[in-house]
């Protein structure tokens, strides 16, 4: 009786197995600037947020980092490496779409003028929605600018707020790092919050021997904080196939 009852037992248990559905393998590919890209960790205490995004996902999520320094949405485009996401995308894997500091710059090559920010966004998007794939919309990281007690960062201009519109129009996940960043760099203060930025002495980086001040660039520390922010918004948001693999330590 009891050799039955045990064969019983592994029966279910057998059965239960093969039922369960297996995680389904993803990847999430990551279109930006250099807040984002990954850097040479031979070269430089420089660091992407994405570079980190690996650590807070399990085996099943691959991140795949196109960004790249000093991209906008306009010469993301226009170098066709928007086009190589889109050639190498799977229906059910995601892209992370995050712009703006470089549409905001002067320089031509970069600059987007608002409509054009939304436009090149639109077809972002659409062509992503094309191949069964999900677009995530994220605001650029806040550039950590301080005035007395102050955070001050208008450099940004109106380019997080066409994107929040455009995720509420569309219906499309958002994850406003800029709001979470500002709101954690006036929470951490002027001083304390240079240790996540490129705020280093002279002698510490190959790549700027002479140190930096940089209210833009991450360290290991901030682009860890950025990177958590967009693990946690994935879980919040329940993403399909990503936000079960999520792993918060």
């Amino acid at each position: 009786m009891k050799l039955r009852t045990t064969i019983s037992l592994f029966s279910i248990i057998a059965l239960i197995s093969c039922n369960t559905p297996k995680p389904k393998d993803v990847s999430i590919y990551i279109a930006g600037d250099s807040t984002a890209q990954g850097y040479d960790t031979t070269r430089t205490v420089m660091r992407g947020w994405a570079q980190m995004l690996p650590k807070f996902l399990d085996e099943h999520v691959t991140v795949v980092n196109k960004a790249k320094a000093g991209r906008s949405t306009k010469s993301f485009i226009a170098e066709d490496r928007w086009q190589g996401i889109i050639d190498s995308i799977k229906p059910d894997d995601y892209v992370i779409i995050q712009f703006g500091h470089n549409d905001a710059s002067s320089k031509p090559e970069r600059h987007a003028s608002y409509p054009d920010y939304k436009n090149n966004l639109l077809k972002m998007i659409s062509e992503a929605q094309a191949k069964q794939a999900n677009p995530i919309l994220a605001t650029s990281i806040v550039m950590r600018t301080f005035n007395g007690r102050s955070l001050v960062d208008d450099r940004l201009l109106g380019y997080p707020a066409i994107m929040r519109q455009l995720a509420d129009s569309l219906n499309i996940p958002l994850i406003d790092t800029y709001v979470k960043t500002r709101d954690m760099i006036i929470m951490m203060g002027d001083e304390p919050s240079k240790e996540l930025y490129m705020w280093i002495p002279a002698g510490v980086d190959s790549i700027r021997p002479n140190g930096s001040q940089d209210d833009t660039h991450l360290q290991t520390p901030g682009a860890m904080a950025v990177a958590e922010i967009v693990a946690k918004e994935i879980k919040k948001q329940n993403l399909k196939n990503i936000a079960d693999h999520v792993v918060i330590r």
